[in-house]
């Protein structure tokens, strides 16, 4: 058993934007009673797709209902790549073994994947089947790797603000530990800005005995501009794994959410649910 782990980082700062909107005491007192009436009976969901639009009810612009629930840890911990732990124990475990456009499978490369989540954390774990391992050798791996993507990794890309479809956060980790992450913007050119640090941790272990790595990710969440985790807030994700050697055309890009394009893991619309519960 191999064991690769990250060095400890301090927490990212961030900025606030706060914005207040005041009523008058006049228009209050005049529409009132029809706003509250108008109001009663309606969804948030419903009366937010009102406002963005102005038309008819909201339409979401995702396409993908499947969920995972990340359950809540009484403590944080550091990763150090054992999946034994409690925290894992009582996790709710997703699997996939197909292609992104879900039409292919490959179980030799089968994925599970758990998380769970802290008020200052959110936790990530793979357990990833493997044939042969492909990887940037003889690197440091405390350096971030621009174009991991290029060798075996497993990815994350998370979206705490569901309303921002085409911004959202990417993680990836390799078997040997090389990492990077981005934050992802698809209305700006270049939408990758690989400048942006988490401060996220991570480790992992290779057993090469039964063709399997571990890996778990702890990214903070003041990095992606949230305070806290809430209790039943639902956020938008999806995961992901390249795998195999050789070009494009050969290797193995496999997601959780299906992309039924099948051309690129960046379709924040196919992204899946990732519900806090406690």
């Amino acid at each position: 058993m191999i064991t690769f782990a990250s060095g400890m980082k301090p927490p990212p700062r961030t900025g606030r934007i706060c914005v207040k909107v005041c009523l008058g005491h006049a228009a209050l007192a005049l529409f009132g009673p029809l706003l509250i009436s108008t109001l009663a009976g309606k969804s948030m969901t419903e009366l937010t797709g009102r406002a963005m639009s102005g038309t008819g009810p909201y339409t979401s612009p995702y396409t993908s209902n499947v969920r995972i629930d990340a359950r809540f840890s009484p403590r944080d911990f550091v990763p150090n790549g054992n999946l034994t732990k409690k925290a894992w124990k009582r996790a709710e475990w997703v699997r996939f073994e197909h292609d992104m456009s879900g039409q292919r499978a490959y179980p030799e490369a089968d994925t599970q994947v758990a998380a769970c989540w802290t008020a200052a954390y959110v936790y990530f774990a793979f357990r990833c089947k493997y044939s042969t391992l492909n990887v940037y050798e003889g690197e440091d791996p405390a350096k971030e790797r621009w174009e991991l993507w290029n060798r075996d990794v497993a990815e994350v890309f998370v979206n705490p603000e569901p309303a921002r479809v085409n911004h959202y956060y990417e993680f990836e980790v390799a078997p040997n530990n090389q990492w990077i992450d981005l934050e992802i913007d698809k209305d700006k050119t270049p939408f990758n800005d690989a400048g942006w640090d988490s401060h996220f941790e991570h480790s992992t272990r290779v057993d090469a005995r039964d063709h399997v790595w571990t890996c778990e990710m702890r990214v903070p969440v003041a990095s992606m501009g949230v305070k806290a985790v809430r209790p039943g807030s639902e956020w938008r994700i999806n995961f992901y794994r390249a795998y195999g050697p050789g070009d494009d055309s050969q290797r193995r890009f496999m997601s959780w959410s299906t992309i039924p394009e099948g051309k690129t893991f960046h379709v924040p619309t196919r992204f899946g649910i990732i519900r806090f519960v406690k």
